[in-house]
């Protein structure tokens, strides 16, 4: 692929996945596309969108471009890809102080971990620790998908 993407689009897709959604990289124009499932499933079925306000027809537009001319994208990795619990797993393990990697380690289990999670890095004071530390796994991640898709990125 001749065209260089911006490690920095590519992170900044992959930090703002949800469900029902997918990132696409155009490897003609080096864009990157975000589309939900149900333009996706409007663009396969074909409907007329002209009625739409532009902003969903805009949408629209993108979500076909990728349906017509699928060969010409490549997926982003998904949140599940991302996998951003495991992430928080691992920054906890890299907190020298004992106890409080096991607090953190606690508080990741079950239902509201992640607010939890956020709520205790605070009161520990180790916030800053936890962003670099996310921001660097988030770049290793672009840069190992860039790599297994022959993407040319610069940083």
């Amino acid at each position: 692929m001749n065209v260089q993407v911006k490690l920095k689009d590519i992170i900044e897709e992959l930090e703002i996945q949800f469900e029902e959604s997918q990132s696409f990289l155009n490897i003609k124009t080096g864009e990157i596309i975000f589309v939900t499932s149900n333009d996706l499933r409007a663009a396969e079925d074909d409907e007329p969108f002209d009625h739409l306000p532009d902003w969903q027809q805009e949408n629209l537009r993108g979500a076909n471009d990728v349906v017509e001319n699928f060969e010409n994208y490549i997926e982003l990795p998904t949140k599940y890809d991302v996998n951003e619990y495991e992430m928080m797993e691992d920054f906890c393990l890299t907190v020298s102080d004992l106890r409080k990697q096991n607090t953190l380690l606690l508080e990741i289990k079950g239902k509201g971990a992640f607010r939890r999670f956020k709520d205790k890095i605070i009161v520990f004071e180790i916030e800053d620790q936890w962003y670099l530390y996310r921001d660097e796994r988030f770049k290793q991640i672009a840069k190992e998908w860039c790599q297994d898709n022959n993407v040319n990125y610069i940083e």
